[in-house]
């Protein structure tokens, strides 16, 4: 049986950059090899990799691919995160890459995060959070960025929107409320 414990990525990857060239070579063999000829592809994308930075004890990256634009996740060190059954460093080793692994559930700048556990033996353990999956549309790396820096751009003004919506809706449901309660049957 195999030990179980999340396998951190090998120590020449402890520098930022030596990480961010081993995500771009692995990603670009998966593309020559186990994914060449796929025509679900989207040959006009790049293997490109942007915004590499930490969060709390993680480093984290964008990557596109000519298959996704994924958030990857590696840890300085081994989360409390249980590796599942058939997804050890020995059981993984010799695998085909597997975009979506099983799913885990952990904690990021105190909320709550899902993302798909992964393993490439020049990698080792790390997690993905899918962005998009669906690289058709784009014709271009710029494309998709520009599209994703939308996304938030529209999640950041929404809530930038609740934010001052919220003293108003609150003050309206308790006007209600005590409407409610001075005449339950609605009359004025």
């Amino acid at each position: 049986m195999s030990d179980r414990v999340w396998q951190a990525p090998p120590l020449d990857l402890a520098e930022d950059d030596a990480l961010g060239r081993a995500v771009l070579n692995v990603h670009k063999d998966v593309l020559r090899g186990q994914l060449a000829g796929d025509p679900m592809l989207n040959l006009a994308l790049p293997v490109e990799l942007r915004a590499l930075r930490r969060i709390e004890a993680w480093r984290a990256l964008l990557l596109l691919t000519p298959w996704m634009l994924a958030r990857l996740l590696f840890p300085d060190e081994g989360p409390e995160l249980e590796i599942p059954p058939g997804w050890s460093a020995d059981e993984r080793r010799d695998a085909d890459y597997l975009l979506l692994g099983p799913n885990l559930r952990f904690e990021l700048l105190g909320q709550p995060q899902q993302a798909h556990l992964n393993f490439h033996p020049r990698l080792g353990h790390y997690l993905l959070q899918p962005i998009s999956l669906d690289m058709k549309p784009y014709t271009s790396a710029e494309e998709v960025f520009a599209a994703w820096s939308q996304v938030i751009r529209i999640r950041d003004e929404n809530m930038e929107k609740a934010r001052r919506d919220c003293p108003l809706q609150k003050e309206i449901s308790r006007r209600e409320l005590f409407r409610r309660i001075k005449d339950p049957r609605g009359a004025g």
